[in-house]
């Protein structure tokens, strides 16, 4: 299981039973085929630790930061495999990706509206750029501002851990099953409606499972702040959210659960966090 280079290394320590279980430039040779990473890497971030003393198959979890001075987390296994099918990117950042390909953002429109005037109107300056013309799915239904219902927008989920917790839940409490969106008030990006992984109408709560992924990218840089955004518009909608954050991810919300796996204690943890927001006495009157 990947762990922070701190955890590594003190598990290394033990179980070679040395002080320096691998000795600075031992894994030099290994690198030096990575130079964009020799230069990423800085063992001020990572504990003191010189990037020739990790082996590059070792399965921790390293901070790096690109030249533009941009941090993310990342294993050797996963900066060394960024240069994909394309072309070699072992220079890879989150934040300058993004830059280089930005997500596409939508202005709000007029209230009563589905679309944004394409020109601006009489008296307007001619040298005034026009706001580009920027469509909302109308496949949202038109409900009240909180209310969760079935979308036929929302992706499928993501991992099989988001169902076995769905299912463990659902074992434990007895909720309303099925609701997959929320309506909100402001668009998220092309939509009127938000799609946590887990949606409990009655005591309107929202989970959400973040792990950072097979190549570390999950949940981090950007998508972090996606996360934090989704996190507003469902608070502002009345909503609140509990976020299992795994992989080492610290918690974004006053309520969010650091794990290190999904199991019983987990579930009775989540519950626990469920009864801290609406109270003991709504929560356990849904309990089988």
């Amino acid at each position: 299981m990947t762990e922070r280079v701190q955890a590594w290394w003190a598990r290394r320590q033990w179980s070679k039973g040395l002080e320096v279980p691998y000795a600075v430039g031992a894994y030099r040779a290994a690198w030096a085929a990575y130079p964009a990473l020799v230069r990423q890497y800085h063992p001020d971030l990572n504990a003191g630790i010189a990037l020739s003393q990790v082996p590059p198959a070792a399965d921790v979890l390293l901070l790096w930061q690109c030249d533009a001075g941009h941090r993310f987390a990342a294993t050797p296994s996963e900066q060394r495999l960024r240069p994909g099918r394309e072309r070699r990117r072992s220079a890879w950042c989150p934040e300058c990706s993004e830059r280089a390909n930005p997500t596409r953002t939508v202005a709000l429109p007029m209230r009563g509206s589905v679309t944004e005037p394409s020109s601006p109107p009489s008296g307007v300056l001619r040298a005034r750029r026009a706001k580009p013309r920027v469509t909302l799915c109308t496949k949202t239904p038109d409900l009240p501002v909180g209310e969760a219902f079935v979308s036929v927008c929302a992706p499928r989920p993501a991992s099989a851990v988001e169902g076995r917790v769905r299912v463990d839940v659902f074992d434990r409490l007895a909720l309303t099953p099925g609701r997959n969106a929320v309506r909100i008030s402001r668009p998220f990006f092309e939509h009127l409606e938000v799609w946590p992984d887990l949606v409990f109408p009655e005591l309107r709560i929202a989970v959400e499972y973040d792990s950072i992924g097979r190549h570390g990218l999950e949940h981090v840089g950007r998508r972090e702040e996606v996360d934090r955004r989704k996190d507003r518009a469902l608070r502002a909608a009345g909503w609140e959210v509990v976020r299992l954050r795994t992989g080492r991810l610290e918690p974004l919300g006053p309520h969010d659960l650091q794990l290190t796996a999904w199991n019983r204690a987990a579930t009775t943890r989540l519950i626990d966090a469920f009864r801290g927001i609406r109270g003991p006495l709504l929560v356990d009157a849904y309990v089988r």
